[in-house]
């Protein structure tokens, strides 16, 4: 599942624990489910900011070469 595909599938479970119809155990089980999602996601997100980082220590490098 893809970050952007996480955040829809957050949006319709926040959705369902909104609605008056669902019941307790379904509603706990959509809140299960959004704290697996929402901790995949930090995940995700931690990677990105690793990727990055690298790049942008690589960029530096790349600047910080002197020309002769």
């Amino acid at each position: 599942m893809t970050y952007e595909e996480s955040l829809n599938e957050l949006e319709k479970i926040s959705q369902k624990l909104e609605d008056p119809k669902t019941s307790l155990q379904e509603a706990i089980e959509a809140f299960e489910k959004s704290v697996d999602i929402a901790k995949k996601s930090m995940e995700m997100l931690k990677e990105s900011e690793g990727k990055i980082t690298a790049l942008k220590k690589q960029l530096n490098d790349l600047i910080e070469v002197p020309f002769e």
